[in-house]
């Protein structure tokens, strides 16, 4: 064993992943972690060099042998810090943004760690993942709104695709997919929560081009969000089915709102029940 080798087993790196399947370009999340039993302080982070990662599709090319995926930037991981013996280091690091992770397959993802004390580096374990497709429930194209005053030109159109996936095999989800116009550059991805197979999604755009969705989460609840043409989140609630069932109806302004069953108050949304002075018992000597 050389001395490297030996250095490098006082330090060990070690990735997980949220789940295990993935659409084309979601947010896909790995958590480094890195202990330290070397006996020694670690000085690590000073730039984006000492955290990279390996990707390799292991069914491309009909099995012709593993291929590394194509990497469009480095992830910014720089951030120096040190790290004691007998410490350890979390990282959370998004790779969708930098690596090509939009066709469907197997993939196997290892996180290196450059230690430059050292001159080496210390490789995880390989952690594997899929990407798939999911089922297109619904579609709409739509134009983005033109900032104030801008009227001369033709707006950009974008769309909006409703998915269902099976999360780790044995829980729909549904997402929204947000593209361009021919379907094939995708600006976003993003889960928008759990459904039951039997549901049938609504879903309707609104003068600004957001887009207002209602679906079946579960037995008797319902979820409904709303989404801008950026797909960005803008509200989220769920509603209960109590005497009638919730749906997407048009207010006597033409605003998009929920009609029917109850909305679930939030935890913030709960008051605060204060005491009025005076009504507490004093404290026993």
């Amino acid at each position: 064993m050389t001395l490297l080798g030996a250095r490098a087993q006082v330090v060990t790196v070690d990735i997980t992943l949220d789940q295990d399947e993935y659409l084309p370009a979601e947010t896909l999340p790995i958590t480094v972690r890195v202990y330290n039993n070397s006996g020694q302080t670690l000085h690590l982070g000073a730039d984006d060099r000492w955290l990279t990662f390996s990707i390799q599709s292991m069914d491309k090319d009909s099995g012709a042998g593993d291929s590394g995926v194509g990497k469009e930037s480095q992830p910014p991981v720089a951030g120096a810090f040190d790290l004691g013996s007998s410490e350890v280091a979390i990282k959370h690091v998004d790779i969708s943004p930098y690596y090509d992770l939009k066709q469907t397959g197997h993939y196997r993802v290892v996180a290196v760690v450059h230690i430059p004390e050292w001159g080496t580096d210390v490789s995880s374990g390989p952690k594997e993942f899929d990407i798939v497709n999911g089922a297109e429930l619904w579609s709409q194209e739509f134009g983005v709104p033109m900032p104030a005053g801008i009227t001369n030109r033709p707006p950009e159109i974008r769309k909006y695709y409703l998915e269902e996936a099976n999360y780790l095999k044995r829980q729909l989800r549904m997402y929204l997919l947000l593209t361009d116009e021919t379907g094939q550059h995708i600006f976003k991805v993003s889960a928008i929560g759990p459904m039951v197979s039997f549901s049938h999604p609504e879903a309707q755009l609104d003068g600004d081009s957001n887009l207002h969705v209602l679906y079946q989460m579960g037995a008797e609840s319902f979820l409904y969000s709303v989404f801008n043409p950026d797909g960005s989140i803008l509200q989220q609630d769920i509603y209960d089915y109590v005497t009638t069932r919730p749906q997407l109806s048009l207010d006597n302004t033409g605003h998009i709102v929920v009609v029917g069953g109850v909305r679930r108050v939030k935890p913030g949304e709960l008051p605060v029940i204060v005491p009025p002075m005076g009504s507490l018992e004093p404290a026993k000597q």
